[in-house]
Order: structure tokens, then C-alpha cells, then sequence
């Protein structure tokens, strides 16, 4: 097989990449309400990109990974680069609908996605801590 890099390698890229983006983030600057939502958003994916148990489930997880870095290196750059250009047009063209609430509704179903995303890794911890629970109280019982 070709030696492809496994989703932990990936998720290496990934934390340089996420490193970029919150470089390029932090010279842009967005309404009050949008930033919120995107210091949420990315102290989120921090969180699931710090070595640590996430990363190694997600490391486990190659949809995760694809998922996460689909955020990284799609979602985030395009819905704030589309919301700064866009935001210039609408100053020319008065009565349209504000570039500001589409870049609120786009930060949040992102959110919304990581949020799933970390739900699943804990619902697989959960899962392992109970079967690890049941395999004790079995080999008690001498089963």
C-alpha cells in the first residue's frame, strides 16, 4: 500500500494549519457579535487539537480528522474572507441583507458541527470506560 500519512500524522498538519489560521484571524477585524462566535468556535477546536485524549481519539477517527480539517482549512477562511469582501459591496448597495448575520449563522452551524464532533469523542470514551467496567465485573465472577 501506498504509505499514505495516518489521521495522527494528519492532525499535525492540521495543528500548523490551525496555527496559519489564527494568525491570519487575528488581523481581520469582524463586529462584535461575529468575534464572539469565533473565539467560541475556535477555542473548540483547540480543545480537539491539543495532544491529549481528544487528539488521540480523534487520531483514531480518519472522518474526524477529514471533518475538522474541513473546518480549518475551508469553512473558517472562506466564510470570514467572503464576509470582509462582501461587507465592502453592501456599503454600495444599501437594503441588503447585513454580510455580518450570514457570517453569525455560518460561525455558528460550524460551532455547532465541532460541538457534534467532541460529543462523539466523549460518547466513545464514555463507551470504552463502561465496556472496560463490564470486562472488570465479568472477570470477577471468574466469567
Amino acid at each position: 500500500l501506498p504509505g499514505f500519512p495516518d489521521p495522527s500524522a494528519q492532525l499535525e498538519g492540521l495543528r500548523e494549519d490551525f496555527g496559519r489560521l489564527r494568525g491570519y484571524l487575528a488581523g481581520v477585524e469582524l463586529p462584535p457579535a461575529a468575534s464572539g462566535r469565533l473565539v467560541e468556535l475556535t477555542g473548540l477546536l483547540e480543545a480537539l487539537l491539543d495532544p491529549g485524549w481528544a487528539a488521540e481519539l480523534l487520531a483514531q477517527d480518519p472522518e474526524g480528522v477529514h471533518a475538522l480539517a474541513r473546518v480549518v482549512r475551508q469553512d473558517i477562511p472562506e466564510a470570514v474572507d467572503t464576509f470582509v469582501r462582501t461587507r465592502w459591496w453592501t456599503r454600495l448597495a444599501a437594503g441588503a441583507e447585513p454580510p455580518e448575520r450570514h457570517l453569525e449563522r455560518q460561525l455558528t452551524l460550524l460551532h455547532g458541527e465541532a460541538e457534534r464532533l467532541a460529543a462523539a469523542l466523549r460518547a466513545t470514551e464514555e463507551r470504552r470506560q463502561e465496556s472496560h467496567t463490564r470486562y472488570l465485573e465479568d472477570r470477577g465472577r471468574g466469567g
